[in-house]
């Protein structure tokens, strides 16, 4: 990867973790742990891969990206936010009353996503539809969705994954978040996935893995991803719950908990410390 490029998506991916921090904590409530362990993802995408546009966000050719694990919605927020298709300042909203940023992604409240999701395994199905509705329809454009680790234990995912390989999907590629914890622990202990692979090989996907915090492999990944004629994608990024935070990182603690006041004070100065050092 370009140099400058990756400085910049590592800058960006540091102002996205912010926002993720800024939005749980003026909630006081929300998933973070989570949402910090795909921002590298999600800057990538929507920086350097995906075709968006937030003057246009229902532009009908654009990529699609369905957040299937919809509980990290802080993740997709800051993300769009930083991209341009509402104001930053507006994550501080996060789950209020009247605030279009609510819980869990929802469609047509706000610009930029693209399907409503929080029921876990729902939307790896939804975005199969969109990525049939595009081979029907002779479309070009991409579909990509992001797993749990945890979410896969959903036998709605394996419908999905059956169905997108019987039809041929390779307009679709789906990313698995193995950060290896879920609400109640260790995805190993609570119900195993593993191996996620070799699963995913046997209902006929093609598997890539890749360093969820490396945007050389990420790259490659999505690279390679481009090549594949006639199988759907899956991405299995390794990744740590909490990428960023010191204390949240590696902690199932922190998948649905808020800082508090010393915690976010915390977490936004080791964060701030980290851009200052990438952008110096």
């Amino acid at each position: 990867m370009d140099e400058l490029l990756k400085k910049q998506l590592k800058i960006t991916a540091c102002k996205v973790r912010m926002g993720i921090i800024e939005g749980v904590y003026n909630a006081k409530c929300g998933h973070p742990g989570g949402s910090l362990s795909i921002a590298d993802v999600l800057t990538y995408l929507y920086f350097a891969k995906m075709n968006v546009y937030p003057d246009n966000p229902k532009f009908a050719e654009r990529d699609r990206l369905v957040l299937s694990k919809g509980h990290t919605a802080p993740g997709l927020y800051s993300v769009l936010a930083h991209r341009g298709f509402f104001d930053v300042e507006e994550l501080k909203t996060l789950r209020r009353i009247g605030s279009r940023l609510q819980g869990h992604p929802v469609l047509n409240k706000v610009p930029g996503v693209d399907m409503s999701t929080g029921s876990l395994g729902q939307g790896i199905s939804a975005a199969c539809g969109m990525a049939l509705s595009a081979k029907l329809t002779n479309d070009t454009y991409k579909v990509y969705a992001i797993l749990g680790d945890g979410e896969i234990q959903e036998g709605q995912v394996w419908e999905a994954a059956m169905f997108a390989a019987h039809n041929k999907l390779d307009n679709l590629v789906a990313i698995v978040d193995n950060n290896g914890l879920q609400i109640d622990g260790k995805v190993s202990d609570v119900c195993s996935p593993y191996p996620i692979t070799d699963k995913f090989e046997a209902f006929g996907w093609h598997v890539i893995t890749m360093d969820a915090h490396d945007f050389d492999a990420i790259e490659a990944a999505f690279n390679e991803a481009e090549t594949v004629v006639g199988q759907p994608v899956a991405i299995i990024q390794t990744s740590t719950k909490g990428k960023g935070v010191s204390f949240m990182e590696g902690q199932a603690s922190w998948h649905g908990a808020a800082p508090n006041a010393e915690q976010y004070a915390v977490a936004m100065n080791e964060l701030k410390a980290q851009l200052a050092e990438l952008e110096g």
